[in-house]
């Protein structure tokens, strides 16, 4: 097991490591002459997993950083998430909590927030499914309006509408 010695603020804690080490399954090597390259060790992609989750950038950027390539990591994402690796670290994390603090679950509450990827920048360009054309939204402005001016006559005037 690798302990992390130095803590840069985006690698999973030690306590977390070890719960989450127990959960990730064995991997199999079919491959017929048994020569692959080494695997990279779990921790290190999970390490690149959680850092693309948490700035929520793409799996490219993984590539300059120190953390792992992003094939790797990509790859070792779709096959701990078909092995519900990280179901099951969410289920354990609910458990934990709750003998620590305990769990309210008669109301809940989701927040969430739609932002920029930090590693973004001027490099990222435009958008490529944006072609400059008024969209739905702006037609239904339009016609929201046609009828609140409806409304405001018909109000003018002393009718209803039915």
């Amino acid at each position: 097991m690798v302990r992390i010695v130095e803590d840069d603020g985006w690698r999973i804690p030690d306590f977390m490591w070890e719960e989450m080490e127990q959960i990730i399954p064995n991997p199999i090597d079919n491959h017929p002459l048994k020569c692959h390259k080494p695997r990279i060790d779990d921790r290190k992609i999970m390490d690149g997993i959680f850092f693309v989750m948490r700035t929520g950038c793409q799996w490219q950027a993984l590539d300059s950083t120190t953390i792992c390539k992003h094939s790797v990591a990509h790859d070792r994402f779709q096959e701990w998430t078909e092995a519900e690796v990280f179901k099951e670290f969410w289920r354990r994390g609910l458990l934990m909590y709750d003998e620590t603090r305990g769990l309210n679950l008669k109301w809940q509450s989701l927040d969430g927030a739609m932002t920029k990827s930090p590693l973004g920048g001027e490099l990222t360009g435009k958008n490529p499914t944006d072609r400059a054309k008024k969209g739905r939204r702006e037609a239904c402005l339009q016609r929201l309006m046609g009828f609140r001016s409806e409304l405001l006559s018909l109000e003018q005037t002393g009718m209803t509408a039915d």
